[in-house]
């Protein structure tokens, strides 16, 4: 039966939860509860690995469900059983299926006989450094289960951490403690003195000769006044020579009688946690001084005799020690008789070491010592090389080794010795295997390359196709148009001629109704004139044939003008229009009747399209980055355009309302052309609008001038 997904609360309720819980069992409890009840787990155990059980690590059921709980909290493996299945999934790489046998002589079963162990990682972390396991009876999971998997593993590490820091502070209380009862039963004065050399930490020893209360007696204050000043001048001294750990001679004054006491100064500075400090002991030799001259002296003779002895080998040993290669001497029989820094990290360990890495150096000594049996079989005068597979005590990684071998023979020829270079082979090794891997990944990149080329030639051939077709088309387009205004507007010329001269009474007075008439054709036919030109107008863009006619003039005058023929259409619109215009707005080089074109549609469509409120027209000069443009905006508080439609308006033959019952009429064509003709200026149009709050249409040219036009396109 297939479990419901948990819901978004009920996974909130359970982190809640969980992260309220204060100990490792209370939260695996919560988990294994939350797996049987919203993941419909029915048979699922948490074991926890307890470092500080006492007899050594071991794996501890914390919590169950499915089981009788005397049965799982009895359960408990001691992590030394590197056979014990459960113990091997803690480091195994992946979850591991655990056997029935793994079980035996206990009554927790699973239903089935099998169950698999999922490991509770460190987050971040590899999977070997597993804090406990889940034992669960599904052979698979579910997204939910790996879900509870890893917040539980979270919280149970925080846990772990919390405790681990509870104990370690603990201790270090302890050891804070027992370190002050160390200071005070020193029989040697001990003191700790900042880089100024002020006394900060002293036990009563040395408080007995550096430190005086104000109701003292004089004796005594001069006394250690005097002592303080010697101990800061050994201090100078050793801050001078810069040495880490100074042994010196002090003199000092015992405050109680005055009499003479020689110390031995001994200074280190420390890193303290406000700042570097110097930690002195002072050791009373006084009536040391002599036994040790006399001493010293015997030991002066016998330094000069062994010197001798050891010069020899001391060469020795700073040959051997600065070769970067482990280096073994063995005698006849086979055993180490001397060894290089990097060979005892192979061959030696420590009693306190652990019991892995006692194991990796007697197996490194087993391997190395088969090798040197081989050789005595070898002629004198031989050498032997052989690679030998060591490994790293420390962290169990295989060291591949290269072994030069050769004999150490005496004045008789026998073998005294046997010496044995080993080279690491390791990354020479990797060098080869990423060689290898270059080579596959170069190839296949090669590959991919001439894949993408090939691609990308096929692509550009297509678009140049499709660009050539488009060019063709919009000549097509173009050409038609500009045939076809043509011919619409020769006759329509004959048209609006004829019924200019009837209204001008050539053929005679005429009825009031055929005036009425007539005056309507005419207006239509010049309204479709005009159409005809827009259209014209745009053909001459799209085919770059639009003349241009460059003229300096200022852009506050033509604005003035524009207002001035607009003095009818703004008296209809009962609107209150405004100008404001800049005075230090230059004049502009450029086709002064298309910039008039320009702004005389956007004011007429500022008042055709807003019902009431005022139209404000300013001009002025914008400087940006190095260059500077002049500005004319029209801002009104009319019917405002959506933002889908912003970019409509300025297409050909479209508008913000195209249905047969709009309100505003229109061909479509003003705003294309303003924006066409601006960028034919070196320039262009920018709107800003919001629903039914109005829209701003920004005209900007540069005031250096229009871009050089088209040939034969200027006058």
């Amino acid at each position: 039966m297939e479990q419901d997904a948990p819901s978004p609360s009920s996974k909130l309720s359970f982190l809640e939860a969980l992260f309220a819980c204060d100990s490792l069992v209370e939260a695996s409890q919560l988990g294994v509860e939350w797996l049987a009840r919203s993941a419909g787990v029915r048979q699922v155990a948490i074991a926890l690995v307890d470092l500080e059980r006492p007899g050594g690590a071991r794996l501890a059921f914390a919590a169950a469900h499915g089981f009788d709980a005397n049965d799982v909290s009895a359960l408990s493996i001691d992590l030394e059983e590197r056979e014990h299945p459960i113990v091997q999934a803690l480091t195994a790489p992946r979850p591991l299926p655990i056997p029935p046998s793994a079980f035996q002589g206990t009554r927790l079963a699973f239903a089935g006989g099998r169950c698999t162990a999922y490991p509770l990682p460190f987050p971040g972390r590899p999977e070997r450094d597993a804090i406990g396991l889940v034992l669960l009876g599904a052979t698979s999971l579910d997204p939910q289960v790996r879900w509870v998997f890893g917040v539980l593993g979270r919280k149970l590490v925080d846990l772990r951490t919390l405790r681990v820091l509870a104990t370690t502070e603990k201790r270090l209380d302890r050891e804070r403690a027992l370190l002050q009862s160390i200071l005070k039963s020193v029989p040697d004065p001990v003191l700790l003195t900042d880089p100024e050399g002020r006394l900060v930490i002293a036990n009563p020893r040395a408080e007995l000769y550096f430190a005086s209360e104000e109701d003292e007696s004089e004796g005594r204050r001069r006394a250690v006044a005097l002592n303080n000043m010697l101990f800061s001048a050994a201090l100078s001294r050793h801050a001078i020579e810069g040495s880490e750990l100074a042994r010196r001679e002090l003199p000092l004054v015992d405050p109680s009688d005055g009499s003479d006491r020689l110390f031995e100064l001994m200074s280190a500075p420390i890193s303290t946690p406000d700042g570097k400090g110097i930690v002195s002991v002072l050791r009373n030799v006084t009536d040391l001084q002599l036994a040790a001259q006399e001493i010293e002296e015997n030991y002066r003779r016998l330094r000069v005799a062994e010197a001798e002895v050891r010069a020899e080998r001391d060469r020795l040993d700073l040959i051997i020690d600065s070769v970067v290669d482990p280096i073994i001497v063995t005698d006849a029989n086979g055993g180490m008789i001397m060894t290089n820094a990097p060979a005892e990290r192979l061959f030696t360990a420590s009693a306190d070491a652990p019991i892995e890495e006692i194991l990796r150096v007697r197996a490194n000594d087993a391997h190395f010592s088969s090798h040197v049996a081989n050789l005595f079989f070898l002629d004198p005068g031989s050498r032997f090389r052989g690679e030998l597979g060591l490994l790293d005590p420390k962290t169990a990684a295989q060291v591949p080794v290269e072994a030069i071998s050769g004999k150490v023979l005496s004045a008789h020829g026998e073998v005294t010795a046997l010496v044995t270079i080993l080279h690491d082979l390791t990354e020479q090794m990797e060098k080869n295997a990423l060689y290898e891997e270059l080579k596959k990944a170069s190839s296949l990149l090669e590959e991919k390359v001439r894949d993408a080329t090939a691609e990308l030639v096929r692509q550009n051939e297509l678009l140049q196709r499709q660009a050539l077709e488009l060019e063709a088309a919009s000549s097509a387009k173009s050409q038609f148009l500009a045939n076809m205004s043509h011919e619409f507007r020769t006759p329509l010329n004959a048209i609006l001629g004829y019924t200019s001269m009837m209204l001008q009474g050539v053929s005679g007075p005429l009825p009031p109704a055929i005036v009425r008439q007539l005056t309507r054709i005419d207006s239509n036919g010049r309204h479709l004139l005009t159409i005809i030109n827009d259209i014209l107008d745009i053909a001459r863009i799209e085919a770059g044939r639009m003349p241009l006619n460059l003229v300096r003039f200022a852009a506050v005058d033509l604005v003035k003008e524009v207002l001035a023929e607009l003095e009818p259409l703004i008296a209809r619109a009962k609107l209150d229009v405004r100008a404001e215009l800049g005075k230090s707005v230059p004049p502009l080089r450029t086709d002064r009747a298309k910039v008039k074109q320009i702004i005389m549609n956007l004011i007429s469509n500022a008042l055709k399209f807003t019902p009431k409120g005022e139209v404000l027209v300013s001009v002025r000069l914008e400087k940006r980055r190095g260059s500077s443009n002049v500005v004319i905006a029209v801002t009104d508080t009319g019917i405002g355009i959506a933002p889908k439609d912003q970019e409509t308006v300025f297409q050909d033959f479209r508008q913000v309302d195209n249905s047969p019952t709009r309100l505003y009429g229109g061909t479509g064509l003003g705003l294309a052309i303003c924006r066409r003709l601006a960028n034919v200026l070196g320039g262009d149009i920018r709107l800003v609008s919001k629903v039914d709050h109005g829209s701003t249409f920004t005209l900007i040219l540069p005031s250096k001038g229009a871009p050089a036009p088209p040939k034969g396109g200027a006058r």
